[in-house]
C-alpha cells in the first residue's frame, strides 16, 4: 500500500509538472514552463524512487508490475485532473482506456 500511495503523490506531481503549464503559464516563454516543470519534477521524483524501491525490494512486486501499477494510477490522476483543471470534457475514450488497463494488470498480475 505504501508503493501505490506514494506513486499517487508522485503522479499527481508528475501530471501538474506536465500539463499544468497548458494553463498556469501559457503566456509564458516554454524555457520558463520546463524551469517551472522541472522544479515541480523533483518532487515527483522524490515520491517515485521510493516508491519503486519499496515495491521491489520489499513488497516484490516485478519491475513490469511496477510499470502497469504507475500506469494505472496514471490515467486515474490524469482524467479528473483534465477534466476539472484543465476544463477538459469528459471522452468515452477515458473509459475504454480504462477497460484496456484492467486487462494489463490481469495479464501482468496473474502468474504471481
Amino acid at each position: 500500500m505504501q508503493t501505490v500511495l506514494l506513486l499517487v503523490g508522485s503522479n499527481i506531481f508528475m501530471t501538474f509538472a506536465w500539463y499544468g503549464h497548458l494553463k498556469n503559464l501559457a503566456t509564458a516563454p516554454w524555457y520558463l514552463a520546463v524551469i517551472v516543470s522541472w522544479g515541480i519534477a523533483l518532487f515527483e521524483y522524490a515520491l517515485q524512487v521510493p516508491a519503486n524501491r519499496i515495491g521491489f525490494q520489499q513488497a516484490g512486486y516485478s519491475v513490469a508490475q511496477l510499470k502497469i501499477v504507475q500506469e494505472v494510477i496514471t490515467l486515474t490522476v490524469f482524467v479528473p485532473f483534465a477534466m476539472l483543471y484543465l476544463k477538459q470534457p469528459f471522452k468515452l475514450d477515458y473509459l475504454w482506456a480504462a477497460l484496456c488497463m484492467v486487462g494489463a494488470v490481469y495479464f501482468i498480475f496473474r502468474s504471481s
